[in-house]
Formats: structure tokens, C-alpha cells, sequence
């Protein structure tokens, strides 16, 4: 399978595991507390992909990908801390507005990564992006709107909006992670702000004990966040963070058909305005297609990589077949080809 076509599968593979979340989030808030759900489902990702990590590492003798170094610290702090206060925001709104509405609104976290990738790290953002942009924008407004004759805005609507707006600027940490081991990004980000966000739950004595729905959030943590996060990286690797959250905009779309069929909820005009909105913006950004002449300054890193690409030609002493990772040199070089703003594209455009 081509490397583009894969990584847009594991996108949409990513929002299929998370789209599952928001529904059954909401049946678990029953019993449990935002803080504490929030907890928990980090907590579930972070445990659960240390087993699957375990019994994958023992079928492979040597590991195919680069660990975090000290130079990734500043952005595994930034990533936990932000993975603490994106989902008790989104909790918190969630007790506040309905399941569905939370689905769609949650398509926000789009507008936010690419806004933040192209201010803050010059990713570059094409006019059909900028449509998606703009279309996803006025469909979040539409969801956020009470009262259009007082224009009230909704105030679980602006938690799930906060929520969106932190992710998406952990959206970017954690790009600039993604050339690194996913397992171990997934571990340290569950571990760390379920950890983080206990303590929060534990300080404010949200915490409840109940055997059955602990269990539940847990499971829900480690499909929903665990494998949708691994899934998410192994993506934005390739296609950038972007473009990587336009594909998980098919998550919103499955939490909606999720939240009808659990709750039965009615779908109102406005509603329903918005969900096409939000088709139409998604269908822009994914439809994007970049191509320039571009050049390659010289640079050395280490990632999980081939040599069945343009970009890695480095010579080894020895015949080296399929996917391997070790410090590596890429030399100055100009082409033109249809790319994605992936680490190794990261060159400014005019």
C-alpha cells in the first residue's frame, strides 16, 4: 500500500477508535465524575498500550523505532500538560449539552491544530484547507449558539470549544514527536495525564470507587484513546498534523450515529445544518493536494524509515531490507513531487 494511502487509513482507523468515546462517555458520567473520567480514560490508553507494547516487543528482536531524547522533553511536558485539561474541558462541557452536539462540536479541534500548525510552526496551509477551515468554524458556531435572536452562546458548548483549542496545540507537540516510537509517545502521554489529572480529580474529592464503571472507562480509555492515539501518530508522521486531524473528522460524524443509537436523541434543523456544514469542510481538507518545487537542507535525525522513497538514498555497510531506524543524514537536494507537511517537509513557502 502506498505510504500516503496507509497513513490516511490509520487517520480515519484513529477517528473510528475515538469516535466511539463521546457516547459512551456520556452513559459513564452517570456514575463518574468529569475529572476522574478524564483520569481514566488516559490511565486505560497508557496501561493497555503497555501490554499490547510487551507482547509486541517480544515478537520482534530489535526495535524499528527512535526513542525520545532530551531534545523531545519540552514537548512531552507540553503534551501532557495540555492531555490534562483538554478532556476534563470536554467532560465538563459534556455534562452540560447533549452527546451529539459534543460529536460535531468537537470538529473544532481541526480549525485549532491547523490554525496553531501554520501560526506557530509554518506549516504550510493550502486555499482548499482554508475552506475547511472556515466552513468547520461557522458549523462550530452554529452548534454553539443557544439563541440566535439573543445570541446566547452555550456554556457546555465553550468547555467542549476550550477542550478542542488545547488539543489542538497538543495536536502539534505531539507532531513534533511523531518521528519517535509511537508506543512509547502513547505510554508516557496516557500515564502522564491520566496521573495528572487523578490528582486533580483527588484534590477537588471527585473521586468515586465503583468496581463496574472504573472498568468501563478504562477499556473505553484504551480503544477510544490508547489504539486511536497510536493510530493518529503513526499518521501524522506522514501527512502533518493538519491534515491528519482533517481525516479524524470522520470521528465527530461516528460519535453522532453512536449517540442517536444510544440515546435516541432528536436531530433538530440547526443540527442538521450544521452536520452538513461540516461534510462539506471535511471534504475540502481532504481533498487538498500539494505539489511544488522544493528544496532539502541537510539535516541529521533518527525515525523509522526505508530506502523505497526519494528521501532516504544513505548507504549502510551491510544490505538492509524493510524498515529499521538509526541516526541518519539527509543531504542538501531539490525535486518536485505531490507532498504532505510532514517533519521532513517543514520548508517555509512563499
Amino acid at each position: 500500500m502506498d505510504i500516503q494511502k496507509k497513513a490516511v487509513f490509520l487517520a480515519i482507523l484513529a477517528a473510528v477508535c475515538y469516535g466511539v468515546s463521546v457516547p459512551f462517555s456520556k452513559f459513564l458520567l452517570a456514575e463518574i465524575s468529569p475529572t476522574m473520567m478524564a483520569a481514566l480514560v488516559y490511565l486505560g490508553a497508557g496501561i493497555g498500550m503497555i501490554f499490547v507494547n510487551f507482547f509486541t516487543s517480544r515478537q520482534t528482536k530489535s526495535s524499528k523505532e527512535a526513542k525520545i531524547t532530551k531534545r523531545e522533553i519540552p514537548y512531552v511536558i507540553g503534551m501532557i500538560l495540555l492531555d490534562i485539561a483538554a478532556p476534563i474541558l470536554l467532560m465538563v462541557g459534556l455534562t452540560m449539552t447533549t452527546a451529539a452536539t459534543v460529536s460535531l462540536l468537537s470538529n473544532f479541534e481541526i480549525v485549532a491544530t491547523a490554525l496553531i500548525a501554520l501560526i506557530f510552526f509554518r506549516e504550510a496551509v493550502g486555499k482548499r484547507m482554508w475552506i475547511a477551515i472556515c466552513l468547520i468554524t461557522f458549523s462550530g458556531i452554529l452548534l454553539s449558539v443557544d439563541d440566535f435572536s439573543n445570541l446566547s452562546l452555550s456554556i457546555g458548548s465553550l468547555f467542549v470549544l476550550g477542550g478542542c483549542l488545547c488539543w489542538g496545540l497538543e495536536n502539534n507537540c505531539t507532531r513534533m514527536l511523531s518521528l519517535k516510537n509511537p508506543f512509547q509517545i502513547v505510554i508516557l502521554k496516557g500515564l502522564g495525564s491520566g496521573l495528572g489529572a487523578l490528582l486533580i480529580s483527588y484534590m477537588l474529592r471527585e473521586v468515586v470507587f465503583n468496581p463496574l464503571y472504573i472498568s468501563a472507562a478504562l477499556l473505553l480509555g484504551f480503544f477510544a484513546y490508547g489504539l486511536s492515539i497510536y493510530f493518529y501518530i503513526r499518521a501524522q508522521r506522514v501527512l502533518g498534523a493538519a491534515r491528519t486531524s482533517a481525516y479524524y473528522a470522520v470521528a465527530p460524524f461516528i460519535g453522532v450515529g453512536f449517540s442517536i443509537l444510544l440515546f435516541g436523541q432528536e436531530t433538530a434543523l440547526v443540527f442538521i445544518a450544521a452536520f452538513v456544514i461540516m461534510v462539506f469542510g471535511a471534504y475540502f481538507a481532504v481533498s487538498e493536494k500539494h505539489i511544488h518545487l522544493h528544496a532539502h537542507q541537510k539535516t541529521e535525525h533518527e525515525h523509522r524509515h526505508s530506502h523505497n522513497d526519494e528521501h532516504h538514498n544513505h548507504e549502510h555497510p551491510e544490505p538492509v531490507l524493510g524498515e529499521h531506524s538509526h541516526a541518519h543524514t539527509h543531504e542538501e537536494m531539490s525535486h518536485e513531487h505531490i507532498h504532505t507537511p510532514d517533519l521532513h517537509h517543514n520548508h517555509l513557502h512563499e
